[in-house]
């Protein structure tokens, strides 16, 4: 009988290998499939990557649970009272509890994220460093997120087993990931465009505020993180609504900027906002308006002189009163002043939804934020839900 035993006992021991071999072959390939979307998530969000695809690892098994198979549901949320998509039936802490159901893993990806974000009582999670993935860990639980009491352990064990911190490292600018993706020490001064502005790397300082330049592309959460500053004082130092991303090469500041400039005048150049002055002055916007008694969406016109220490004894001259829509349109599509108005009917309506924001509306219709807030006349990107926004089709733009 003994003989007999050892070559069973060989047999099983090379099955569990095998099994424990081809459960880390899954999981891998999950997190290959999954990783860029976890980033994305974090920095549209702030949910940090490690956790985006810890979760989603154990609670779809690696992609293969009967739930995440016919509903794409990652993240096994449920449809909770306001859930108005479409939804399955899944035995879970009871029989035949509803689920929700994506059409696409990156709506559940999208949707885990604002779960997450937008419900009070995760929302101290948010003022934990990103980097602390076990606080986090223990704090969904503590949120009432799982109801398994080692919830936690399984995710911390996860993210160290598959290195998965890397992956929120990356998101944050702090790691190159495989394909060489650079961190925001080395995208954030991209030497031409310093040669250009004659601005330097690094921090430096306007008016004597510390100020960085920032390339088109870089998201704001990564600034905010590496310099530690909150996202909203951020935004609130920098006189923005909320973005995810610079829609352009810009000055960032680090703390509120000054009520009057350095400099005594300022010589309105072509193209240049108020904004852009108050930028490149170093000066609050708000300021800036109350001393050359301009209101707000007011511009002056090029070559115009505004004052940046003492009140102007006048306000300057304004830039034309023509519609900034059928300008914008006009400059868009290469149009002139006069047939701008005529190419009205090219464009696509597109309502905007909750929770909805420029740079995801831009990407939808394969168009920029800079475009979007032109054609719609807009000095900001932030939006309302239900607002109308014109989308003029340019090839390969996508159609409602």
């Amino acid at each position: 009988m003994k003989k007999l035993w050892l070559p069973l006992l060989l047999c099983l021991g090379s099955a569990f290998t095998n099994l424990f071999a081809q459960s880390s072959t899954v999981i891998r390939e999950y997190i290959a499939t999954f990783k860029d979307l976890a980033m994305e998530e974090m920095q549209r969000t702030g949910v940090p990557a490690s956790i985006t695809l810890a979760q989603g690892i154990h609670e779809t098994g690696a992609g293969q649970s009967v739930l995440v198979r016919k509903s794409n549901n990652h993240f096994g949320i449920k449809c909770k009272s306001e859930w108005k998509g479409e939804s399955v039936s899944h035995d879970d802490d009871a029989r035949g509890e509803c689920f929700r159901k994506y059409d696409d893993p990156a709506d559940s990806y999208r949707d885990h994220s604002d779960f997450l974000k937008y419900r009070k009582h995760y929302a101290f999670l948010f003022d934990l460093d990103p980097t602390d993935y076990e606080a986090w860990a223990y704090g969904l639980k503590k949120a009432g997120y799982a109801t398994n009491p080692k919830y936690p352990q399984i995710l911390i064990k996860l993210i160290r087993d598959y290195n998965l911190q890397d992956y929120t490292l990356i998101a944050m600018g702090k790691k190159k990931n495989d394909e060489g993706l650079a961190r925001v020490e080395d995208v954030e001064a991209p030497a031409e465009v310093f040669t250009s502005a004659k601005y330097p790397s690094g921090v430096f300082e306007i008016n004597d505020t510390k100020v960085v330049m920032v390339p088109k592309g870089t998201p704001f959460l990564v600034v905010a993180q590496k310099h530690d500053v909150s996202l909203r004082r951020l935004f609130d130092f920098n006189d923005m609504e909320p973005r995810e991303v610079a829609e352009r090469d810009q000055l960032i500041y680090l703390h509120r900027k000054r009520k009057t400039g350095a400099n005594d005048f300022h010589k309105v150049s072509r193209g240049e906002t108020l904004h852009d002055i108050a930028q490149s002055e170093g000066i609050r916007l708000e300021s800036l308006r109350n001393l050359n008694m301009l209101s707000e969406g007011a511009q002056p016109e090029v070559g115009e002189t505004l004052y940046l220490k003492g009140h102007a004894p006048t306000s300057p001259r304004l830039g034309s009163a023509r519609s900034p829509i059928a300008y914008s349109v006009a400059t868009a599509l290469g149009l002139s002043k006069r047939n701008a108005a005529d190419n009205n009917e090219n464009y696509i309506l597109h309502t905007v939804q909750a929770k909805e924001t420029a740079y995801g509306i831009s990407k939808k219709y394969e168009v920029s934020v800079e475009d979007l807030l032109e054609w719609n006349g807009m000095q900001s990107a932030a939006l309302k839900t239900g607002q109308q926004l014109r989308i003029f089709k340019k090839r390969g733009n996508a159609t409602n």
